[in-house]
């Protein structure tokens, strides 16, 4: 039975589709005859009790010649046998934040929204492995330029993160003896104003940040393991990393077997994992990518898995 797939996510016209996660779950929707309808930014709102946004129907072709087209605008309601992929790349800011809350009033008036809005407010990306300490190096989160100081000192090497980037946009490896590390805690930290993480440098970054991928709690069976390239220390494929794909180790498996049963609880239907080394760093939730790369490199349909347990919700 069609569905209508109403995506909410950043500029279509502006997207790489060669990379665009939200793009391969498109073409999946559309493949199954379902029904595509694209938020026209900034389109969601509430009348009343009801939750409402500004859509357009989208056809997309892959082909970067011209890969999307839309028709008339119009004001859509939310309700049943409607499929929401939320995929607005972060900052979770205030924004961000209200978004999720007039999804959450759309989920209860019938629409599945993926993922979960409750979870979305409440994983910050770069705390939520934290749940998982067992699989984490040693981590430091303080407003307090001497406590994050400290714990440099104690570990040699680390870096250091804000809690709202992405993309490796303001990460920084430190270290004991560093010239420049208090202005960097002074900078992250807006003067003990905002909390900061350090984390334990992991030399194992040498080799790549894999991104592991879990459908509805179960991980794919390969990674994009995104290598550093050159003077970078980063492995964001944003910071210029390399991607290369390869099959998840025993110990992403644990690491996956760890968070996958919360992630399924909570409604957090495709999520996305760093691991560097043997170490979960971040547990990706507002729009993880890296399944354009996967399946290109390893014959894989991941959006497809994504749209079985879709259907599998519904159907239930």
């Amino acid at each position: 039975m069609p569905l209508d797939v109403i995506v909410v996510m950043d500029p279509i016209g502006s997207i790489k589709i060669a990379k665009d996660t939200t793009f391969a779950m498109l073409l999946e929707a559309q493949r199954r005859g379902h029904r595509l309808h694209y938020v026209i930014p900034g389109g969601l709102s509430l009348r009343g009790g009801a939750a409402l946004a500004r859509t357009a129907p989208l056809a997309v072709a892959d082909d970067k010649a011209g890969w999307f087209t839309l028709g008339a605008q119009t004001e859509t309601v939310f309700g049943p046998g409607q499929v929401v992929l939320m995929r607005k790349d972060p900052p979770v800011d205030p924004e961000y934040v209200y978004d999720t809350q007039v999804l959450e009033i759309a989920q209860r008036a019938g629409a599945l929204v993926v993922n979960n809005p409750q979870g979305l407010r409440d994983y910050n990306e770069k705390l939520a492995a934290l749940l998982f300490p067992q699989c984490c190096p040693p981590t430091r989160v303080s407003r307090s330029a001497a406590e994050l100081k400290a714990f440099v000192h104690e570990h040699g090497q680390a870096v250091l993160k804000p809690l709202d980037g992405m993309g490796g946009r303001s990460i920084f490896r430190t270290g004991t003896g560093d010239p420049n590390l208090n202005v960097i805690l002074e900078t992250l930290t807006d003067g003990g104003r905002k909390l900061a993480l350090v984390q334990k440098f992991i030399p194992d970054i040498s080799a790549g940040d894999k991104r592991v991928l879990l459908v509805d709690g179960e991980v794919i069976d390969y990674c994009l393991a995104r290598i550093p390239q050159g003077d970078e220390f980063r492995g964001n494929l944003a910071a210029g990393g390399r991607g290369e794909g390869r099959p998840i180790s025993e110990r992403d498996r644990w690491i996956a077997s760890q968070v996958g049963p919360a992630m399924k609880a909570h409604g957090m239907l495709f999520v996305g994992l760093d691991v560097i080394g043997d170490y979960l760093t971040e547990v990706n939730v507002t729009s993880p990518t890296c399944v354009r790369e996967l399946d290109a490199q390893f014959g894989l349909n991941i959006a497809g898995q994504l749209f079985d347990a879709i259907e599998r919700k519904l159907a239930a």
